[in-house]
């Protein structure tokens, strides 16, 4: 079956609500329009990150509210408080030494489980695929459900490894077509996959052709936070190890944003994007407050004329 209708997300972590939130307007739209489930209407699903666990969320058949409420009640699981980020600091460093990353993987493991259960990659459908990076092969690892190699991976570990963000999530362990692995988040590779999806259908197809793809590419809102020009030409090793990360990240999001509304340039590449003018940008903030403010901001995107016309155009494309 042929490539054409694509839907890519990006990487954020608790951002990723903000992604839930405008998937559930499509969904409602799409509904509106008779014409049932999101997942259905992709030929392909592709996310870095936390949009890994959306793409493998959908591709498995969650409705995009059930991932709204994922965010929305699971991330103190993931991103625990500073007391107990503390301690499981301290009882890690003995193993893992003074410059552990901040959290340990526990709490994703067990919400990605509960979530996907023994569910496999080779079970979804439509076409999923999500992106890691190998630490010791040092390449990009892609996960792909159309893969045979591939089918029998947990999609629980698939999220694992694509999730594991430097300094916030150890590598994650595993033996992947029959080698050793430490698998840490796609989002160093691309943490929009866009580009990464394009040239999967590329390969899938029997033709080269662009022309015939339909593509939505969904944030997870624009940070807008500067860093100040003393902190730029003050900050050493320390003080940039966090901030590099989302730097990298929203960097990366915004090239592949561009070279894909180029090379798509025909009235069918849909980007869902806007600056985080209420929530926090931060990875990991999962208080009310910001899961609030993201809500809003997602709310305020989907409230725009702009916003309205380009999802309606979306739905009748697809």
């Amino acid at each position: 079956m042929r490539v054409q209708r694509i839907l890519t997300l990006d990487g954020g972590g608790i951002r990723g609500l903000v992604s839930a939130i405008w998937l559930e307007a499509l969904q409602a739209k799409l509904h509106a329009a008779g014409k049932g489930a999101l997942h259905e209407h992709f030929d392909l699903i592709a996310g870095s990150s936390t949009g890994a666990l959306i793409a493998m969320g959908l591709a498995s058949g969650m409705p995009a509210k059930d991932i709204t409420t994922l965010y929305e009640h699971f991330g103190d699981d993931v991103f625990p408080g500073a007391a107990e980020r503390l301690w499981s600091r301290v009882t890690r460093s003995f193993t893992q030494g003074l410059s552990a990353p901040r959290y340990s993987p526990k709490g994703l493991e067990r919400v990605l489980k509960r979530v996907f259960s023994d569910r496999t990659l080779g079970s979804v459908a439509p076409r999923a695929m999500a992106i890691a990076y190998d630490t010791v092969a040092r390449t990009p690892l892609f996960f792909k459900s159309f893969k045979p190699e591939h089918a029998d991976i947990p999609l629980w570990e698939v999220c694992r490894a694509a999730t594991a963000a430097p300094t916030y999530f150890p590598a994650h362990l595993a033996t992947i077509e029959r080698r050793r692995r430490a698998l840490i988040d796609g989002g160093v590779v691309a943490n929009n996959p866009t580009a990464c999806a394009i040239a999967e259908a590329v390969r899938l197809n029997d033709d080269a052709s662009l022309k015939d793809i339909v593509l939505l590419s969904v944030g997870t809102g624009q940070a807008t936070r500067p860093i100040s020009e003393r902190e730029a030409t003050s900050w050493g090793p320390l003080e940039w190890a966090i901030p590099i990360i989302d730097v990298l990240f929203d960097g990366s999001a915004d090239s592949v944003d561009y070279i894909a509304g180029q090379i798509l340039g025909n009235g069918a590449y849909f980007r869902l994007q806007t600056p985080l003018t209420r929530g926090y940008d931060d990875f990991d903030s999962v208080d009310q407050t910001n899961l609030m403010g993201l809500r809003r901001t997602a709310e305020a995107h989907l409230e725009r004329k702009e916003t309205q016309v380009a999802l309606d155009r979306l739905v009748s494309l697809l």
